[in-house]
């Protein structure tokens, strides 16, 4: 049994993450500022500080638990909300994921597993789907300040033996998404579906993504605090799906045509974007096991238990 911090544990793929963790006997540590993650998400096994996770008070929680794993997944994790306020994404990213591994390092963490981005690190990318190897040229500044932590951990290793694994993550949907603000397309497109609203869709829909379940992520997270493996492994299916695909999932599952207005696109995003997941196959003996029809629906059938 391990002591293992969680930060963003109250938030959507961080309190999966600690349900599982709990249910494999570690002793689990959240801290979460709740800006987006929900008190009624977590775990009641799982000791919880509401905090920034920029505030010195950081610092003191370290001391206090001892900590031999760290999961850093939170963060500000939208595109559109980085290209308007940079600043802010760069505070949250980067200096409080800074404040985090420094804290880390102070305190003897043997470990840090950290949720980064596929997609948004190698920016439009030509190699589809893309591999780990492909050069990172962001276009958001979302995806700056993911890989800039990114640097940060293997400087961290050079210099200071703290060992990682990242673990760059395509489009990530399913229960719990929608209702912590961390919503992606699929959680939008359901949610507003379940309640009978209209959703809006940005540029002609024929963007791709590739889209992962929730609990196929959260196994690759468990299982990256098991192996020796400093750099990034990509987490997706490597399968294309473009957001008219994604309507007409929708659409089926619902046995019936959701309410959709057409837009402009929006400055940073990307127009294809799929990982080559092979490696996450050799390290960590992962491939996903729900497919995108199956994870809609049970995303769907969760959506409407949550609205009732």
């Amino acid at each position: 049994m391990s002591k293992i911090l969680v930060t963003g544990g109250a938030g959507f793929i961080g309190s999966n993450l600690v349900d599982k963790l709990v249910a494999e006997g570690h002793d689990v540590v959240v801290i979460d500022d709740l800006s987006s993650g929900r008190k009624d998400y977590l775990n009641p096994a799982a000791k919880f500080y509401q905090l920034d996770i920029a505030a010195p008070e950081v610092a003191d929680m370290f001391k206090q638990e001892h900590f031999d794993v760290v999961y850093h997944l939170a963060a500000q994790i939208e595109v559109i909300k980085s290209m308007a306020d940079p600043k802010r994404d760069n505070y949250i990213n980067v200096l409080g994921g800074f404040n985090i591994l420094e804290n880390a390092r102070l305190n003897g963490v043997k470990k840090i597993i950290f949720a980064s981005t596929g997609g948004a690190v190698y920016g439009d990318a030509t190699e589809i789907p893309t591999p780990e190897s492909y050069p990172t040229y962001p276009v958001s500044f979302y995806g700056i300040h993911k890989l800039t932590f990114e640097k940060y951990l293997n400087c961290y290793y050079q210099v200071y033996g703290l060992d990682y694994t990242i673990l760059r993550f395509a489009n990530v949907y399913g229960p719990r998404q929608f209702k912590g603000g961390e919503a992606g397309v699929i959680a939008i497109f359901i949610d507003n579906a379940v309640k009978g609203l209209e959703s809006r869709q940005n540029g002609d829909g024929k963007q791709t993504r590739d889209f992962v379940y929730v609990d196929d992520v959260v196994a690759a997270l468990s299982r990256a605090k098991e192996v020796a493996y400093r750099g990034e492994i990509n987490i997706g299916d490597g399968i294309e799906s473009s957001l008219l695909d994604i309507r007409r999932g929708i659409n089926r599952a619902l046995g019936a045509e959701i309410a959709v207005t057409v837009g402009p696109a929006k400055p940073g995003e990307q127009r294809r974007s799929c990982l080559n997941p092979k490696l996450a196959k050799k390290i960590l003996n992962w491939e996903p096991t729900v497919g995108l029809e199956e994870g809609i629906k049970r995303t769907i059938q969760w959506a409407q238990s949550a609205n009732k």
